[in-house]
């Protein structure tokens, strides 16, 4: 009975970690790869923008005065987020109708929002590894995208 469990378990464990290998036979894109298409964007664009480490690139518009936000703040912001191409796939103009945690959102805003405080606005363009990746999101962002957001911070609780 004990070989019968150790072998399922193995099989299970195998079964599980072969999970994260795409079944859509897409290849994840490169921080490095995507560089100069938002070096491209952000100056097309006019963005006067700096590169944070992660391989975001951002403006700070407005720093803000208030709270920075951590991972387990809850956010209340507007934004605008844009495909290279100008598609606007999703936006929010009242702030009440967000109130998220910001450790549940995609790594590139974990990264770009405590770089302002309360009330500061920041222009990010997430290289697709710190966005969707190679999954993308439904119909509307297409795998491997990287992705520009124009975003308020209105309050952090």
């Amino acid at each position: 009975m004990r070989k019968l469990i150790f072998a399922w378990t193995i099989i299970l464990f195998a079964s599980l970690s072969c999970g994260k290998t795409s079944t859509s036979g897409c290849t994840p894109a490169t921080i490095a790869s995507e560089n100069a298409s938002m070096i491209s964007y952000c100056t097309t664009n006019a963005i006067n923008y700096s590169q944070h480490s992660s391989g975001i690139l951002y403006e700070i518009i407005t720093p803000g005065t208030g709270t920075t936000p951590g991972p387990n703040s809850r956010i209340y912001i507007t934004y605008t987020g844009k495909l290279f191409d100008g598609t606007v796939f999703d936006s929010q103009s009242n702030p009440a109708l967000t109130g998220w945690v910001l450790s549940t959102l995609v790594d590139g805003w974990k990264i770009g929002l405590p770089l302002i405080k309360k009330g500061g606005r920041i222009k990010l363009v997430i290289p697709s590894s710190l966005g969707y990746g190679c999954a993308g999101s439904g119909t509307v962002i297409p795998s491997n995208s990287p992705l520009y957001f124009d975003v308020t911070l209105i309050d952090v609780q």
